[in-house]
């Protein structure tokens, strides 16, 4: 952490002085997240001059790390050629995810800025679905023809590799662009002059992703096969570009963040939390909770309908809290379990029985150990045999009920079509709160012949 520091405050004393040759030293042996990282510390004057002082290549890549709004902070201060000239030097997804992140005005701008060629392939990119393969697929990849030789083919590679996104795989096509096997460079190097790519290519078990194909199947092929990158192709098997890694684990990132916002309640949000205004804050959050809001006066709704019975056993009331607090608990843990389980495909729906059982089975054991204790607890702190009967035996049921729900309620959402991660703590909780107050004036009812 000093050296980032001491290195944060040379960069700044370099900008203040303007003395671009040594910012330029300072930074040639910088990592690209470094550099940017450094460069959202600065001023929006420094950020600028910092900027220009890096290599043109260099700039892309750490113009690619930057958040949104320092983006548009740039944008707006660099000169049109500049502005081309980084837009050309980037990755073509990165140029997409570049016009779709950021204010029409500022889109425009850049548009205007970038080469015929480069405009070409954002819009071919932006013509995709926002969540499909197509829309985080990149067309800077490496097509060897099946009748070129190893000589041929990394001749071929140097002519054009500087461009391209990735070197170590190649994808081999027909003359009409069909994607009919791959190969790699460490193949090719291991290989003689002479042999035909059409030889030594792998062209049986290929693994592809249609464009339409969800991005989430793209990261789960990631994760099942350990991929450097999958070829993305069209209905006739045509390739039209490929899915890197590094692509795939922003993908995952960002699911994963979707997730937890869903989870917690709030409306997915698309930028950093301190670029968000109050007002957008307050939207994304307060719409969830005037759901789960309304849909807690059930818990108020039971309660009146129980008055009976709290009214001839007062000490009933005392247990509530923590009999709608271990239930929303147990239930959280399941659906927490269930909706991981499901984002890294460990579950399908075909697993719903065993999910199901195996629930139950852990209910049975988690809810009798918690009943047990809190009966004693119960009865030694209060003398109260009816009492601790009813509160022992209400929260068996609680916990079985709760784990049951948090465990079945992601899987039928996904069964319906619907995101699991919205059936997390605050559903479950809301829907728990409701059975286990039913449960427990149930229980007193019949056990006191009310």
């Amino acid at each position: 952490m000093p050296e980032i520091t001491e290195t944060l405050e040379k960069i700044k004393s370099l900008v203040v002085g303007k003395n671009i040759r040594e910012l330029r030293t300072l930074t040639e042996d910088m990592n690209d997240a470094d550099i940017a990282d450094t460069l959202e510390q600065l001023e929006p004057e420094e950020r600028v001059i910092l900027f220009r002082a890096l290599s043109r290549d260099m700039a892309a890549e750490v113009f690619a790390h930057l958040i949104p709004d320092t983006k548009e902070a740039l944008v707006s201060q660099l000169t049109a050629p500049e502005l081309g000239r980084i837009v050309d030097e980037l990755f073509l997804d990165d140029a997409a995810d570049l016009v779709e992140e950021l204010p029409a005005d500022v889109v425009k701008r850049i548009l205007e800025s970038a080469s015929p060629e480069t405009r070409k392939g954002i819009n071919q990119l932006l013509q995709y679905q926002e969540d499909s393969a197509g829309s985080i697929m990149t067309t800077e990849y490496i097509s060897l023809s099946p009748n070129m030789n190893v000589e041929e083919s990394f001749r071929h590679i140097r002519e054009v590799g500087t461009d391209k996104e990735t070197l170590y795989t190649c994808y081999v096509t027909d003359p009409k662009g069909v994607l009919i096997g791959v190969v790699t460079v460490r193949t090719m190097l291991l290989s003689q002059y002479a042999d035909m790519i059409g030889d030594i290519m792998t062209d049986t078990n290929l693994i592809t992703v249609n464009t339409n194909d969800d991005r989430e199947k793209v990261t789960e092929l990631f994760q099942k096969y350990d991929f450097m990158a999958i070829p993305v192709v069209d209905s006739q098997n045509h390739l039209v570009g490929i899915v890197t890694v590094d692509d795939a684990m922003e993908v995952m990132e960002e699911e994963s963040t979707e997730d937890f916002h869903k989870m917690a309640a709030m409306l997915p949000m698309d930028e950093p939390y301190l670029s968000m205004s109050i007002g957008e804050l307050a939207r994304k959050r307060v719409i969830w909770l005037m759901v789960l809001m309304i849909s807690a006066t059930f818990s108020g709704a039971i309660l009146t309908h129980y008055q009976a019975v709290f009214a001839a056993f007062p000490a009933l009331i005392a247990s509530i809290p923590m009999l709608m607090d271990t239930g929303g608990n147990a239930g959280s843990q399941s659906s927490t379990l269930v909706i991981r389980g499901i984002a890294v495909g460990e579950l399908k729906l075909r697993d719903a029985l065993s999910v199901l059982i195996k629930e139950l089975r852990v209910s049975l054991m988690v809810g009798g150990g918690l009943a047990l204790v809190n009966f004693v607890y119960k009865y030694a702190m209060s003398g109260d045999l009816l009492l601790s009967v009813i509160v022992g035996i209400s929260l068996f049921g609680t916990v079985i009920f709760a784990q049951t729900v948090g465990g079945m309620l992601p899987l039928l959402a996904k069964a319906l079509g619907f995101d699991p991660a919205l059936m997390a703590s605050p559903i479950v909780t809301t829907i728990v709160d409701a059975g286990s107050l039913t449960l427990y004036f149930a229980v007193a009812s019949k056990v006191m012949n009310l």
